[in-house]
């Protein structure tokens, strides 16, 4: 699959995993805030943590940059996704204030975990190249 199309559906998938989780856990939202926030932030990381060892393992060079790239794509296109969802002219209605306090960085979850995953990858094919630690 070309590389491009990879980030592009992986981040989209990134972002409806917690999307559809959310409608599921809506009925928390009201009474239990917290936990319903909690819940999806472990939910993005998850997401994140899946489809960057999907996107990652087929990477053999360039891991940090990778791992950069995609995981501020993913942000964007969360970001994007999220912003048809949730401003004034749809169905959800949401304040672009209220969204970057609440919602959006929540999504900064994406490339912590891609940069992080893309180290770990760049660790483990050093110590396949140079030998053990």
């Amino acid at each position: 699959m070309n590389r491009y199309l990879k980030i592009i559906i992986y981040g989209l998938l990134v972002w409806l995993v917690p999307f559809a989780v959310s409608f599921i856990i809506y009925p928390l939202k009201a009474p239990i805030y917290p936990l319903f926030e909690s819940i999806l932030s472990v939910v993005i990381a998850i997401a994140a943590v899946f489809f960057s060892y999907y996107y990652l393992k087929d990477t053999s060079a360039n891991f940090v940059s990778e791992g950069v790239i995609t995981g501020f794509s993913w942000f964007i296109i969360c970001i994007l996704a999220d912003l048809l969802i949730f401003m004034p002219a749809s169905p959800m209605q949401m304040s672009i204030t209220n969204y970057m306090t609440s919602i959006g960085p929540k999504y900064l979850i994406i490339p912590a975990v891609t940069i992080g995953m893309a180290y770990m990858a760049l660790n483990k094919a050093s110590i396949k190249i140079g030998g053990s630690l």
